[in-house]
């Protein structure tokens, strides 16, 4: 096969790269462009930055996952093959194929398929370096079979080709549907529940500016006698200027007094407002969050469970849900160690294990955090109770 000829030449460095940008003008996205279905993507992207709980719970499952041990038979290929996993080129100053794995499980669950390239060396005798690919940059054909499938990428031209080498690309669908290769994102039935919790602190954000800067609606009311009529308007010129200067005057530290001759009624815009309570609408938002995301609440800091039973189960369900991560991630896995183990002349067999998910640690955090949010509810609702007899 051409992928294991000798070739001469030097050693250093890797072959071209397939998936990358090519070298066009910033608008070339115009030219021969393809529908590509790639705008959710951004819109995960921004689910994740704008909610913090659903970014902290997504880095949780990655670290989680982490931990991959591969066995093969050979003691010699064993000892070469745990350097090589150990010190791979992952790109952007990373080594080690657990850096590879983070970065493709991030796009994997965020986007709901993840893509990367095993680069050879330049004599194609060994791995020069693991790369993860933008997923909004490759389109997936399928064959005449659902067994068959390409990856597509843009040429320099803009136009979608098949990508030459597909034996070196991987690809992993997180949950693929029967009509779609593509997969599921995580987030894909956040976007709905996210608008609504953003709204609301971005409505409470708008109190607590008013609160913060408060607006004052000063009204004079001229009294009856002619006068009083005649010199309206001289009067509320009169009110607005000084009115306007005491104001200026408090916001650099100085007290200046308003004095009015006459009716003037002084009030706080928005002070009869009742804000609304937003607790219990948040918190249902993101239980709906946190509950799509696998992860327990406690691990996350939030204390919606106080039972010892119930943050058992979830620590169990949690383990569960990172087993099948790991299985996602598994033939991934297998592919880059079975082409080490054949280009270096190993038999290509590797059995691929993980390391054990203890959250025993997590657990015991999470519950003396909550053990000591319980007891200073309690001491509070002590004091409370002592300060209410005393009056």
């Amino acid at each position: 096969m051409g992928l294991f000829h000798k070739k001469s030449g030097p050693e250093g460095g890797g072959l071209a790269v397939q998936i990358r940008e090519g070298g066009r003008h910033p608008f070339g996205v115009l030219d021969g462009y393809v529908p590509l279905r790639q705008g959710e993507i951004d819109l995960y992207r921004s689910i994740r930055e704008a909610v913090p709980i659903v970014d902290a719970a997504i880095w949780k499952l990655i670290r989680l996952a982490g931990g991959v041990i591969v066995q093969c038979g050979d003691k010699r290929a064993q000892a070469e093959l745990d350097w090589f996993l150990q010190h791979v080129n992952t790109g952007r100053g990373q080594r080690g194929i657990q850096s590879f794995l983070d970065c493709y499980l991030d796009s994997m669950l965020t986007c709901g398929r993840a893509v990367g390239e095993i680069v050879p060396d330049r004599r194609r005798r060994d791995i020069a370096a693991l790369l993860c690919g933008n997923v909004a940059d490759i389109e997936i054909r399928e064959g005449a079979t659902p067994m068959e499938f390409a990856i597509w990428g843009r040429g320099a031209d803009g136009a979608m080709r098949e990508l030459p080498r597909q034996e070196l690309l991987l690809f992993t669908p997180f949950q693929p549907e029967t009509d779609s290769p593509y997969g599921v994102s995580l987030l894909r039935s956040m976007p709905f529940l996210t608008e609504i919790l953003l709204k609301i602190y971005q409505a409470i954000g708008m109190n607590w500016e008013r609160m913060g800067n408060v607006r004052f609606a000063v009204v004079y009311k001229p009294g009856d006698s002619p006068l009083d009529q005649s010199m309206v308007q001289e009067r509320s010129r009169q009110i607005a200027r000084e009115w306007s200067a005491a104001m200026q005057a408090g916001k650099h530290g100085n007290v200046r007094d308003f004095v009015a001759v006459g009716d003037v009624d002084i009030k706080v815009i928005g002070a009869d407002n009742q804000v609304l309570d937003s607790e219990v609408p948040v918190r249902q938002i993101l239980e709906q969050l946190v509950s799509r995301t696998g992860i327990p609440p406690f691990l996350l800091g939030l204390s919606w469970s106080s039972t010892e039973r119930m943050s058992t189960q979830q620590a169990d369900m949690m383990t569960s849900e990172i087993t099948a991560i790991r299985r996602g991630l598994e033939p991934v896995v297998e592919r880059i160690c079975e082409l080490w183990l054949t280009l270096h002349g190993y038999r290509p067999q590797v059995s691929v294990e993980w390391e054990d998910v203890n959250l025993q640690d997590l657990v015991e955090e999470a519950r003396a955090q909550l053990y000591r949010q319980q007891a200073r509810t309690v001491e509070m609702d002590n004091e409370a109770r002592e300060k209410g007899e005393t009056v």
